[in-house]
């Protein structure tokens, strides 16, 4: 990807809280939803020639147990929604994802992401260039990546 596409998601994406909603009702490009039933929505159309998503999850929620273990829990929830929102915009399964990469951003795979708070929620946006959307070709069954340290 040029480097001048990415300057201007990353421009666009630096007015991130100008699209998010939470409970905003209406239709969203993109919506997360949380455990305790909000609803997080992206309103406004994605940055040209790129495909857009969002996760969020409550700042405050304890990190699985399992997860936690595996992949550390420092900025647990900032690496789970930025992790989650690439999946959503290359239309993957996180469990493939995770085999393959664990909750870091791989270098074959180009993408501009931000992660911030709203209120008590981490939300992550990812943009992806539509024309590097190929599926993964990891099997499922790939070994995992090692731990993070927490």
């Amino acid at each position: 990807m040029p480097r001048s596409d990415r300057a201007d998601v990353r421009d666009y994406l630096d007015r991130a809280e100008d699209h998010l909603r939470v409970n905003g009702g209406g239709d969203a490009l993109s919506r997360s939803h949380t455990a305790d039933f909000r609803t997080v929505g992206w309103y406004g159309p994605p940055p040209a020639g790129y495909r857009l998503a969002i996760d969020a999850e409550r700042r405050d929620a304890a990190v699985p147990p399992t997860l936690g273990s595996r992949y550390g829990t420092v900025d647990f929830w900032a690496r789970w929604t930025r992790a989650e929102s690439l999946c959503k915009a290359y239309d993957m399964p996180i469990l493939r994802w995770l085999r393959r990469y664990g909750l870091d951003v791989p270098h074959d795979r180009p993408a501009v992401w931000r992660t911030l708070t709203i209120d008590d929620l981490t939300v992550s946006v990812a943009c992806v260039p539509l024309e590097r959307l190929e599926p993964l070709s990891t099997p499922l069954g790939a070994p995992c990546p090692p731990a993070a340290e927490s």
